[in-house]
């Protein structure tokens, strides 16, 4: 059962964890709690899929990376998995997923990113891979960004508006 604590808890994060050399224990000073009870409230809520995914995001841009690319391609559907396991073991692919095609408009099932600090690395990046990944025969796009949305985890109800629901059913 999820707990008042919990709700603050998951208001403390949603943001983002403070830049910190250790930033659980930022949040547990703030919630009165120990490191390890922070560290161990998010394993568990995480176990019981309260928070559905716990990662980074990276603001590419502040960190030079200006061309970014999305690289669309049809893949057989009998290898998209293989292929795509193979295309996320490089570094410079920053995620790689299948989605279903859309007819004729859009034939494109597997995607991946790529950040680069010019377009032509990027460019160099795609050629290398689709060397060692064996797609020289592969129907591909490669959409390079226009412009940068605002990047963020996923945000939940506030805090209060959930704990009172929690509390009063």
């Amino acid at each position: 059962m999820i707990e008042a604590i919990d709700f603050q808890l998951i208001a403390a994060v949603q943001a983002g964890l403070p830049i910190a050399a250790r930033p659980y224990a930022v949040i547990a000073d703030k919630l009165a709690l120990s490191e390890q009870e922070v560290i161990e409230r998010l394993r568990l809520l995480k176990a019981q899929g309260l928070i559905k995914r716990w990662g980074v995001v990276v603001k590419h841009r502040q960190l030079g990376y200006q061309a970014n690319a999305m690289i669309v391609m049809n893949i057989a559907d009998d290898s998209v998995a293989a292929v795509g396991r193979k295309i996320s073991a490089h570094s410079c692919v920053n995620l790689c997923y299948q989605r279903p095609r859309q007819g004729e408009t859009w034939p494109y099932n597997l995607y991946c990113m790529i950040h680069g600090k010019s377009r032509e690395m990027v460019m160099q990046q795609w050629d290398s891979l689709r060397q060692s990944c064996d797609l020289a025969d592969v129907a591909f796009e490669v959409l390079f960004s226009r412009r940068c949305f605002k990047q963020r985890g996923a945000l939940y109800r506030q805090a209060r508006q959930s704990q009172r629901e929690a509390m009063h059913g």
